[in-house]
């Protein structure tokens, strides 16, 4: 799959098939998140990846009852450094980075901000100095999502000056 196809193809999945990934494709997917680009090459940030299908169950009232989050094949929390200016960004170029290598895997994914907070720090046993800033639900698609709408580029690009719509010549 080359990367625009993936970027036009990746939608959020919310109805996973159960099943196992193998280590050998979560290993290629969490190793397309280790090559990531980050502030300084500092990487400020781990992952916290569950597998076992009981924990993922747990998540689901942590996760304001997100009942797909039971049936996705892995969960990666999202954690970083408080401490570093550039953490949240890092991260989040990381799961990108996730997101698009679980579609030449043949995965979906689904971007997850909705949790409780002390509730996942205690579940994944975080220490004080680190925090959660988002998650990802991975696994095999059971759906396909039509395309989202999106805005017309004029609309979300300026040139040279904020609010110039149009490339000067």
């Amino acid at each position: 799959m080359n990367i625009e196809k993936a970027i036009r193809d990746r939608r959020s999945i919310r109805r996973f098939r159960r099943g196992k990934l193998s280590y050998k494709a979560l290993d290629r997917v969490l190793e397309a998140a280790r090559l990531a680009p980050s502030g300084a090459n500092r990487q400020p940030w781990e992952l916290v990846v569950i597998t076992d299908r009981s924990r993922l169950e747990g998540l689901v009232p942590i996760c304001k009852d997100q009942a797909f989050i039971a049936d996705c094949a892995a969960f990666v929390v999202g954690v970083d450094d408080p401490t570093q200016k550039w953490a949240k960004v890092d991260l989040s170029i990381a799961l990108d980075h996730i997101s698009l290598m679980a579609m030449e895997e043949g995965m979906g994914t689904c971007w997850i901000g909705a949790f409780d907070g002390e509730r996942l720090n205690e579940y994944v046993q975080l220490p004080e100095d680190k925090v959660i800033t988002v998650c990802m639900a991975l696994g095999f698609p059971d759906e396909r999502p039509p395309a989202s709408g999106r805005k017309r580029a004029e609309e979300l690009i300026s040139w040279d000056l904020y609010g110039i719509r149009e490339r000067s010549s």
